[in-house]
C-alpha cells in the first residue's frame, strides 16, 4: 500500500493568527486515520488546505503521491467529502441531489445511474428517492449528505464530524457504512468529538492543538503516553486517615482521593493494582461495596494532551 496524504511542513496564517504550524502528517492507503483537536486546532484549516480550497504560505501537499494544487481535477474525482453541515440542495429531490452531485465527477449517464443507485442503496434511502430534503429527519439528512459525497467512488473521503445531532440509531448506521467503505478499499480522515467513535473507527490518531501536531499512534500508543494506566474506585464508608494512608502507599498509585464514601487511587504502570489494594483492605479489615477498576480512555488521553480549559 502507498501513501494516501502527506503534509509538510504546512504553514497557514491570518495575518497574525498562525493558523498551522509547521504542521506535518502521513496518511497511508488503507487505514482509517482520527484527526482530532479542540475547537480552533487547526483540524478544518488542515483539511481545506489538503482539499486545495485554502492557499498557504509554506509547505507542500501531495495525495497519491501527486502535489495537490486547485486545478488537480485528476485527483479531486478520487476525493470524497462530507462536511459537519449538510450541504444538498432543497428543491432537489433525495436522488436528484445524489446524481447531481455524483454528475460532478462521472457523466457517462448508465454509469451514474448504477452509482447513484448504489449509494442509495448503501445508506438505506430507497424509501425516500422522490422525498425533498425538508422532509427528512436529521439522521436522513445525515445520510443523504454522505450518499452525496460518497456516490463517485472516491479512493479518499473525508469525513467531518458525521454524526453531530443525529439519533442512536443513525448512528450507528453510518459508522457501520463507514467501515464497509474501508472494507472496500477507500482510505477514510475522520474527526469527530465523539472519542467512543475515534477509539471504534480509527487505525491511527492524531492529536494537533494550536497548529502543531502534538500526539500521533494508535489508541493503545496514545494512552501509554499519559501518566494515568488505571483507576480504582471503592465504595467505602468511615476509611480513617491511617488507613488512607496505607492505600496510598501501594506500589505506583500516585494519587488518592476519598469523598461521599468513594475512595479513587490512581495508578502509573503495575500489573495486579486491584489484587493489591483488595489485600490491603482484607489486611486492615476495612469493609467495603462496589469496586471498580477503569482502564483510560481516549478522552482522558485527550484532555490530559490538550488540557481541561474551555475553547472558544
Amino acid at each position: 500500500m502507498g501513501t494516501a496524504v502527506e503534509v509538510n511542513n504546512l504553514v497557514k496564517r491570518y495575518k497574525d493568527l498562525v493558523a498551522l504550524d509547521h504542521f506535518s502528517l502521513k496518511i497511508e492507503e488503507g487505514e482509517i486515520f482520527g484527526l482530532l483537536g479542540p475547537n480552533g486546532s487547526g483540524k478544518t484549516t488542515t483539511i481545506n488546505c489538503i482539499l486545495s480550497l485554502l492557499s498557504f504560505d509554506k509547505g507542500d501537499i501531495q495525495v497519491f503521491g501527486k502535489k495537490m494544487k486547485p486545478t488537480s481535477y485528476d485527483i479531486k474525482k478520487d476525493i470524497g467529502v462530507v462536511m459537519q453541515n449538510v450541504a444538498v440542495f432543497d428543491e432537489l429531490t433525495v436522488y436528484e441531489n445524489i446524481d447531481y452531485f455524483c454528475g460532478l465527477y462521472i457523466k457517462e449517464k448508465e454509469t451514474r445511474r448504477k452509482y447513484v443507485e448504489e449509494a442509495i442503496e448503501f445508506v438505506d434511502l430507497a424509501d425516500y428517492k422522490k422525498f425533498l430534503p425538508k422532509k427528512l429527519s436529521g439522521g436522513l439528512l445525515r445520510r443523504l449528505n454522505i450518499a452525496c459525497g460518497i456516490a463517485h467512488k472516491p479512493k479518499l473521503i473525508f469525513f467531518d464530524e458525521p454524526t453531530v445531532a443525529v439519533d442512536p440509531q443513525s448512528r450507528n448506521k453510518i459508522l457501520e457504512g463507514i467501515k464497509m467503505l474501508n472494507e472496500a478499499g477507500a482510505t477514510i480522515v475522520y474527526t469527530s468529538h465523539y472519542m467512543e467513535e475515534v477509539e471504534q473507527l480509527c487505525s491511527r490518531i492524531l492529536i494537533m492543538d494550536k497548529g502543531k501536531q502534538i500526539a500521533l499512534g494508535t489508541k493503545d500508543e496514545l494512552k501509554r503516553m499519559i501518566k494515568n494506566t488505571e483507576t480504582v474506585s471503592v465504595e467505602v464508608l468511615g476509611l480513617g486517615d491511617a488507613e488512607l494512608d496505607k492505600l496510598k502507599s501501594l506500589p505506583h498509585v500516585y494519587d488518592a482521593g476519598y469523598e461521599d464514601g468513594m475512595l479513587h487511587l490512581y495508578f502509573s504502570g503495575g500489573k495486579h493494582n486491584l489484587i493489591r489494594v483488595m489485600e490491603c483492605f482484607k489486611e486492615n479489615n476495612i469493609s467495603f461495596g462496589r469496586v471498580t477498576s477503569e482502564l483510560p480512555t481516549l478522552n482522558d488521553v485527550f484532555l490530559e494532551i490538550t488540557g481541561k480549559e474551555l475553547r472558544d
